[in-house]
């Protein structure tokens, strides 16, 4: 289901979506109908415009949020024009462990490959946010990360962007079992509860990783 105020990029995105195969029951231009098209038919995932009518703020993640309360195991890619901290780090500290969450900048639907990527990675349960969002925050403010090596903050990066190991090793030609090393050295030095799961963790570190 898409929730999206400007008419031709919501038009574009059902067709999109339809081109990869997903069925889409409904496309609104707000949030209150957003919810009320969920109610009727409570999509697998929702992919909303962060600001829409009526007043344009945070509409349309709040009625995500909303949503998610009700069905927890719902998935939800957030469209933002700019990089917005505050939302980036609300979808996160906010994410459910039976449901994937995104926050991802318009300019991404561009390429159509890397977007459709973003899509089933969120669908499937998976937590994607923008490498740019990624690149903005961490240049702003570094200090919390500062015991991790280039390479481990490589590797923190591409976390935050919803990778798994696989795809790790393959973006920086490396082993799966470097990787693992990596993200092992990561949370240690995050200081990360080690008797909590490991998708909780690597959660945490993105969430250390957007905060730093």
């Amino acid at each position: 289901m898409i929730a999206e105020d400007a008419v031709l990029l919501r038009e574009g995105l059902v067709h999109l979506l339809r081109r990869f195969g997903h069925r889409v029951p409904a496309a609104v231009g707000d949030g209150p109908g957003l919810l009320a098209a969920a109610r009727e038919h409570r999509p697998d995932l929702v992919i909303a415009d962060v600001r829409m009518p009526p007043g344009f703020t945070d509409e349309g993640l709040r009625a995500a949020r909303r949503l998610q309360a009700g069905q927890p195991d719902l998935a939800v890619l957030v469209l933002s024009q700019y990089v917005e901290q505050t939302f980036a780090e609300e979808l996160l500290e906010d994410r459910r462990a039976d449901a994937g969450m995104g926050y991802l900048l318009k300019e991404r639907i561009g390429d159509v490959e890397e977007f459709a990527d973003a899509v089933a990675r969120v669908a499937a349960g998976a937590t994607v946010v923008d490498p740019e969002v990624v690149r903005q925050l961490l240049a702003r403010r570094r200090d919390p990360l500062a015991r991790l090596t280039p390479r481990e903050r490589e590797v923190l990066a591409l976390m935050a962007e919803g990778r798994s190991n696989a795809a790790i090793a393959r973006r920086l030609v490396v082993t799966e079992a470097a990787v693992a090393k990596h993200i092992a050295g990561i949370l240690l030095k995050l200081d990360l509860p080690p008797d909590a799961p490991d998708d909780h963790r690597r959660v945490l570190a993105v969430l250390a990783y957007l905060r730093a």
